[in-house]
């Protein structure tokens, strides 16, 4: 397994790691113990060494099995977390010091670890970036030895342009893939000057990067690529990186004529592993957290460490195609 430094943190981390959002089984149909630490080990197992959850995964089911599965190993396996999803209503008023540091103790008891490796604000609401008191608690608790790093998952370019003014934070989970190529003009050049670490969430657009969805696909009620298109629950640039279904269908359906794949029918045509050699070609990015609800999504994955940087030509096609169908409908919004 490659690795990458990720930012001023100092962690030598795999540059293709495990997100644990669906770890257990799929979106919204329940926890399997059993299915999540089996991922968890074969990851491990093939050299990631840098796992991300959250709290509110599955009702901290998600976390607490991160917990077990590291806490097996001798081996140094970097754990990061989020917090503050559970407030509710999701507001910036609900963000308070007090709250939070309630929600890192959880954390910390609910995976048995001494210390989070990494805490990162679970894209909070962009008011939360403009208090300088959610920042400054983050220091006690490092001093404290609660955390070593603090981090944020964000939305928007803005968040996170605005989030690495504060000095104690060295890590930014962002939305980066062919779909939503935004943050690579003026974002990965700031964080670069400030060594923020990158972490990449929704590599594969929720799926549709795979290009083994269609028109007739359907997702169970309780899957968010069902139920969020439009933002329902939560941003609907989580959903689909925020690109219409069908719009990103025929844009797959591009993507497909210029990458080197050769399959004997379409349902077995897999393109998770350029679209991730994609990122990768980014020496900004440090680490890509594709999720996994089976063992062979995790193959998958993992396997796009093993491909050869795509050509300047493919590079420029698949621009090209980001620029002719899928710009005008995300470029500005995120």
């Amino acid at each position: 397994m490659n690795k990458r430094t990720l930012g001023k943190t100092g962690f030598n981390i795999s540059e293709i790691s495990l997100g644990t959002w669906q770890v257990g089984g799929k979106w919204g149909s329940g926890f399997d113990d059993k299915l999540a630490e089996s991922i968890l080990e074969k990851a491990i197992d093939e050299g990631v060494n840098f796992i991300d959850t959250a709290d509110v995964y599955e009702d901290r089911a998600s976390e607490a099995a991160v917990g077990r599965v590291v806490k097996r190993h001798s081996e140094r396996i970097y754990v990061a977390t989020k917090c503050g999803r559970f407030i509710e209503p999701h507001v910036s008023e609900g963000y308070t010091p007090k709250v939070l540091r309630g929600y890192v103790e959880k954390s910390l008891k609910n995976t048995g670890l001494e210390t989070l490796d990494l805490i990162q604000l679970h894209c909070p609401p962009t008011d939360v970036y403009y208090r300088p008191e959610i920042f400054e608690l983050f220091d006690r608790l490092k001093d404290e030895g609660k955390i070593l790093n603090l981090g944020v998952s964000v939305e928007k370019v803005e968040e996170a342009l605005k989030a690495i003014e504060y000095p104690n934070v060295t890590t930014v989970q962002i939305i980066f893939n062919i779909f939503r190529q935004r943050p690579s003009e003026l974002f990965f050049k700031e964080a670069a000057k400030k060594d923020i670490g990158i972490i990449v969430r929704v590599p594969l657009a929720s799926g549709l990067l795979t290009g083994r969805f269609s028109r007739s696909t359907e997702f169970a009620p309780e899957d968010h690529r069902n139920f969020n298109r439009d933002g329902a629950a939560f941003d609907k640039g989580e959903t689909f990186a925020g690109v219409p279904y069908e719009m990103g269908l025929d844009a797959v359906e591009e993507l497909k004529k210029v990458f080197p794949v050769e399959s004997s029918s379409p349902e077995n045509v897999n393109l998770a592993p350029m679209a991730l050699r994609w990122i990768l070609d980014h020496p900004q990015v440090s680490t890509i957290i594709p999720g996994a609800s089976k063992l062979e999504h995790l193959e998958s994955n993992l396997s796009a460490g093993k491909m050869a940087p795509m050509s300047k030509d493919l590079h420029e096609k698949i621009t090209g195609i980001y620029e002719e169908r899928i710009k005008a409908l995300v470029h500005q919004l995120w």
